[in-house]
């Protein structure tokens, strides 16, 4: 069974297990317009994630990540697609629609990857910065996030 890997805003990191485990397998990050808009990322942020993703093994396309993805499959010969999980509710509804796209005998395979950190308690998890001072005690071992 040939397999692809979906690249996608969740594991833009050249370690994640999804990556790793497929290391001869294709992989395909698509840039989301829809997702974007919804966003409002700004121009930094996306260059941010352009400049990880080059050091990714990972072709680079812009569209409906659905239809990409699917095409990306269909293009490669591949009958499975490995992902990384995420919490994101577009994330499941992609989920649906690509595995209502693979049809009979196609698989899509969703790994979890470690957590970067283990917290207690909500995260703010819209600005980078807000996430790094609630996390960075523990990240970088120096003790437990007091709240």
């Amino acid at each position: 069974m040939h397999t692809v890997v979906w690249v996608h805003g969740d594991m833009v990191n050249p370690n994640h297990p999804a990556l790793v485990q497929n290391p001869d397998a294709p992989a395909l990050y698509v840039w989301d317009d829809v997702l974007l808009r919804e966003y409002q990322l700004s121009f930094k942020r996306v260059v941010f994630i352009y400049e990880c993703l080059l050091e990714l093994p990972v072709v680079i396309r812009r569209g409906e990540p659905a239809g990409e993805v699917l095409r990306f499959a269909a293009e490669n010969g591949a009958s499975r697609i490995v992902t990384g999980a995420s919490v994101s509710p577009r994330f499941a509804r992609l989920c649906a629609a690509i595995r209502s796209g693979l049809g009979e005998g196609g698989r899509l395979d969703i790994v979890e990857e470690p957590p970067f950190v283990t917290v207690s308690g909500p995260l703010d998890l819209k600005r980078f910065s807000r996430y790094w001072q609630q996390v960075r005690d523990v990240a970088l071992n120096k003790g437990d996030i007091r709240r």
